[in-house]
Formats: C-alpha cells, sequence, structure tokens
C-alpha cells in the first residue's frame, strides 16, 4: 500500500517509465491464434490486449473513434503526474468547477478545499467530476494549457485517432478508438499512485465537518477472483458504458476495452466472459506463458 507521506515523495514521478511504453506501443499489433468463435459482447467496440508482447487476442470495432466518458481521467491524472504537482496542495472547488448538465453531479460542495492527492483518488475511483475538473483548472496556465497537454500526450502515447476538451470526459467531443484507450490503459498501468488509487474499493474525505464516504464505480474491483492492475469506468449517454482494465488474466497481463455497453451491468458481465472465454477457449502458445 502507497502510503500519503510516500506518494508527496513520488510525486507521480514514476512516469518516467512511460517513455519506453510509448515507444513500444507504436509497434503494429499482431494476432495470435484463437478459436473462431470469440466471446459473446454486447459492447459495440471491443479490444483484447495482451500486455506482454502486443497480441490481440480479440477486437471488434477496435479502431472507431467514440466518445469515451469519464476514461478522460485517466488521461488527466498523467497529465499531472507529468507536470509534477505535489499531491498534498490544498485545492479550493469554486465557481468555475460547477458542471451542470447530463452526468454532472458532484457531491463535492462548492468551497471546499481538499489535497491534490484527494481530487487525484475521487477522480480515478469515483469519477468524481468536480474533481477532475479542479484537477484541470489548478494546471500550470490553467484549464486551456491542461487541455492541449492532454492532447499533447495523447500524441506522445501514439494515441492517433483521439482528441479531449474538457478533464472530466462530460463532453462527447472527448473521443478515442479502443485500439488508443489500450494506449491509455499501459502508459496509467506504469504509475503506482494510478494503479493504487483506480483500484481503491472505498476512500473516505473530509469536507468542512463532514466525512464523505466513496465507493469504487467498478464492481469487479471487489471482487476476489479478479486481480486488476488499473482500471476506470465511463458513462455519458452518447458513449454509453464503458469500461478499461488492464488485469492478470491466466498469468499474464491483459488489457480490455470495452466501449458503449448498453445497460448497467453490461460492462461487467462483458469483462467476465472475456474473462471466461480466454480460460476456456484460447489456444495459448507455449513460449507466451508459463504451464498451469
Amino acid at each position: 500500500m502507497i502510503h500519503r507521506k510516500q506518494l508527496s515523495l513520488f510525486g507521480l514521478a514514476a512516469l518516467t517509465l512511460l517513455a519506453p511504453v510509448a515507444q513500444a506501443h507504436h509497434r503494429s499489433h499482431h494476432t495470435v491464434r484463437v478459436h473462431s468463435d470469440g466471446p459473446d459482447i454486447r459492447s459495440s467496440s471491443v479490444l483484447v490486449l495482451d500486455a506482454t508482447n502486443d497480441s490481440v487476442l480479440y477486437s471488434r470495432k477496435a479502431d472507431v473513434s467514440a466518445p469515451i466518458a469519464s476514461i478522460t481521467k485517466l488521461m488527466t491524472v498523467l497529465v499531472v503526474a507529468d507536470a509534477g504537482l505535489p499531491l498534498d496542495e490544498p485545492i479550493q472547488l469554486t465557481a468555475e468547477d460547477r458542471i451542470v448538465g447530463k452526468g454532472a453531479p458532484s457531491r463535492l460542495s462548492l468551497g471546499a478545499t481538499l489535497t491534490r492527492g484527494d481530487l487525484i483518488h475521487l477522480a480515478l475511483m469515483s469519477s468524481e467530476n468536480r474533481a477532475a475538473h479542479a484537477l484541470g483548472r489548478n494546471y500550470p496556465g490553467g484549464l486551456p494549457a491542461f487541455v492541449n497537454a492532454m492532447n499533447a500526450k495523447a500524441r506522445t502515447l501514439g494515441m492517433t485517432s483521439t482528441h479531449f476538451v474538457d478533464p472530466a470526459g462530460l463532453s462527447c467531443d472527448n473521443v478515442a478508438t479502443a485500439e488508443d484507450l489500450s494506449k491509455l490503459v499501459m502508459a496509467a498501468s506504469q504509475n503506482p499512485v494510478i494503479r493504487e488509487y483506480s483500484t481503491d474499493r472505498a476512500y473516505s474525505v473530509r469536507v468542512g465537518r463532514r466525512t464523505l464516504q466513496y465507493r469504487n464505480t467498478d464492481a469487479l474491483v471487489s471482487n476476489p477472483g479478479w486481480n486488476i492492475i488499473v482500471q476506470k469506468t465511463g458513462y455519458i449517454t452518447e458513449a454509453g458504458r464503458c469500461l478499461v482494465m488492464q488485469a492478470i488474466i491466466q498469468d499474464r497481463p491483459v488489457v480490455i476495452v470495452l466501449l458503449n455497453s448498453v445497460g448497467k451491468n453490461t460492462r461487467v458481465a462483458d469483462a467476465v466472459r472475456i474473462r471466461r472465454w480466454m480460460e476456456a477457449k484460447l489456444l495459448i502458445p507455449e513460449h507466451s506463458v508459463d504451464k498451469v
């Protein structure tokens, strides 16, 4: 477990590891041999990737750009990390962080003060929109500079079909392909803070005289049968329900990207179906995984 004192020392500097990751993901994906009958997936766009060698295990409409909702917040935290901004710095929510419209409710009251680390925690784990917006607003140069940095980071990672306009993901103009998001997940998985915060089951923050309890938006993190390294959920009407993750399946890291799932539980059910399909159907080359 990473403690707050350690985090302040890290300053998210672990993302110096991202350069080789970004370079590695400019390589073309290659496909291993799988059964012709793929998993029964209900999400519109799907990518399942073996992160050990960039092998595509399953793909459907993975090159189609679409709204990504709060998956955006992984990029938001990566940009904050690159700036080396202190996690213990207090940030006050202001009227500028009031987001109105679909998917915008927040339990954080305007005027509340939290540390940057708390805002990152809530943005990743509970998809707190005001938290994400405040992170962008308190970036050097403000929100416009932050959005520019998000798009620059996407280019660095080789996310060629990605575009961002806001740090929370409430705009349908935040778009990417499943292929691009696999690169984002791989980059995020290199950071110990993102790994811990995104997979934390619950977290509480003190706001004034109140203590607010938050839970993870991804039910799979509470399932002891899953070993999830990093994850993020997302939802707006235009994007449907989305889920990205890196998890250990059959002793290897596997990236799963699910976009535009219809129904509240479909994305989780799709992830379960992918895992079962891999365990039952996938013909794994002997050299790529240890025998069980």
